[in-house]
C-alpha cells in the first residue's frame, strides 16, 4: 500500500525527524522554563498570602500549567523549530547536498510531515483528553489562592427543558442552591396546558436533579377548565433535568472538558436554547484547528528557510516568527469575530488562509 511505502524510513528521514522533534522539544522545554520562573515571580506574593503549599504550589498549578502552555505555543515552536533547524542545514549547503543527489524537494519534505503528524496527534491527544483534567485542577488552585472568583449566581435564566416545557429562574444563588420566582411552563402544539410558579425553588446535591418548590401554584388548563393546586406551607419535590451547573458557567470552564464531554455539553445545552455556549464551541474547533496547524507551519517553515541565504538564518527566524505570531494573533481576532459568523468557520479561517500561503511558498520553493 502507497501509504506504507510512505512511511518507512531512510537514513535521511531518521536524520531530519531527529533535528526537527529534537530541536521541537528542546524549544519548548526552555520556552516553558522561562514562563514558568516569571509566571512564578509574579505571583510569589499571592502565594505566600494564601498560604498556599509547595505541594500545591508545584503538583496542582505548575504541573498542570505547564502543558496547557506547551499545547499553546506548540504551533510556534513548530514554525521557529523548523526555521531554526533548515536554516543550519542550508547554510551548511546539506540541503543542497540533498537535491544534487536526486532527492526532490518533495521527498525532502516527507520526513518533515512525518514529524508535524506525530506533533499534531500528541497536540490533539493532549488539548482532548489530558489537559482538561489538569485544567480543572489548576483552576480550583487559582479559584482558592488567586482569589480568581467563580461564578456563584445568575439572573433571568431560561431553560428549554425539551421541546414543551420551559423553565424561568429571576435569580439563582449557588451558595444555598436556592433560585426565587421560577416558572415552569408545558406545551401541546403550542398551547400552554400547565403553568407552575414557586417563590423559591432549591437543589438538592444529595438527590440529582431534585428541585424543592415552596409556596408553590400550578394552574393545569384542561378542556376549556382550570384546575389550580397551590400551597403556601408544604414543599413541592419536582424532577427536572438540569442543575445549577448548566448555567452557572465560570470563565476557563470550556477548557476542563475533554473533546467528547465538550460535545455532549454543547448539544444539551443547544437543546436547552441556552445561548452562553459560544466559548464551549470555540474551544471544541480550536482544539481540532490547533492540530492541524502543525502540518501548516512546517510547510511554510521548510519552503521558507530551505533556500541559502546571505544573510544567514537571521533573516528566516526574522520572517517566520512574524509569520507565527501573527498566525496566534489572527486566530484570536478570528475567534472573537465568532459571534457574527459560523464558529467553525472564525476557528478555521486562520488555518484556511495560511494553508493558501503555504501552497504557494512550497510552490516557489526550490525544486
Amino acid at each position: 500500500m502507497k501509504w506504507l511505502e510512505y512511511l518507512k524510513l531512510k537514513r535521511l528521514d531518521r536524520y531530519i525527524i531527529k533535528k526537527f522533534l529534537g530541536t521541537y522539544f528542546f524549544s519548548l522545554a526552555l520556552i516553558i522554563v522561562i514562563i514558568v520562573v516569571f509566571d512564578y515571580n509574579e505571583k510569589i506574593d499571592k502565594f505566600v498570602n494564601s498560604n498556599a503549599t509547595a505541594h500545591e504550589i508545584i503538583f496542582d498549578y505548575y504541573l498542570n500549567l505547564a502543558p496547557y502552555d506547551a499545547n499553546t505555543f506548540s504551533a510556534l515552536f513548530v514554525f521557529i523549530s523548523v526555521i531554526y533547524f533548515t536554516s543550519k542545514l542550508a547554510d551548511n549547503s546539506e540541503i543542497i547536498a540533498m537535491l544534487a543527489s536526486g532527492v526532490s524537494f518533495r521527498r525532502l519534505v516527507k520526513p518533515y510531515m512525518l514529524s508535524a503528524g506525530v506533533i499534531a496527534l500528541m497536540t490533539f491527544v493532549l488539548s482532548a483528553y489530558i489537559i482538561p483534567n489538569g485544567n480543572a485542577t489548576r483552576l480550583s488552585f487559582e479559584q482558592k489562592h488567586n482569589k480568581v472568583r467563580k461564578v456563584e449566581s445568575g439572573s433571568n435564566i431560561q431553560l428549554k427543558i425539551d421541546d414543551n416545557t420551559i423553565a424561568f429562574i429571576e435569580r439563582f444563588e449557588s451558595r444555598n442552591n436556592m433560585g426565587w420566582r421560577f416558572m415552569l411552563d408545558t406545551f401541546e402544539e403550542k398551547k400552554l396546558v400547565s403553568h407552575m410558579e414557586a417563590a423559591t425553588i432549591t437543589y438538592d446535591p444529595e438527590r440529582p436533579h431534585t428541585w424543592t418548590a415552596r409556596r408553590w401554584l400550578i394552574r393545569d388548563l384542561k378542556d376549556d377548565k382550570e384546575i389550580i393546586r397551590e400551597s403556601r406551607r408544604e414543599p413541592l419535590d419536582t424532577v427536572l433535568p438540569f442543575e445549577p451547573a448548566d448555567f452557572l458557567i465560570s470563565d476557563g470552564e470550556e477548557e476542563t472538558m475533554t473533546s467528547p464531554e465538550l460535545s455532549v455539553y454543547i448539544d444539551k445545552q443547544q437543546a436547552r436554547g441556552l445561548a452562553n455556549i459560544r466559548p464551549f464551541e470555540i474551544e471544541y474547533h480550536k482544539r481540532i484547528a490547533m492540530s492541524f496547524a502543525a502540518f501548516i507551519m512546517t510547510i511554510i517553515g521548510v519552503s521558507l528557510s530551505s533556500r541559502k541565504r546571505k544573510g544567514g538564518m537571521g533573516l528566516s527566524l526574522g520572517i517566520g516568527l512574524g509569520l507565527s505570531f501573527s498566525y496566534i494573533l489572527f486566530q484570536t481576532i478570528s475567534s472573537a469575530f465568532a459571534d457574527h459568523m459560523p464558529v467553525a468557520l472564525a476557528v478555521w479561517l486562520p488555518n484556511i488562509i495560511y494553508t493558501i500561503l503555504a501552497i504557494v511558498l512550497y510552490r516557489k520553493a526550490p525544486r
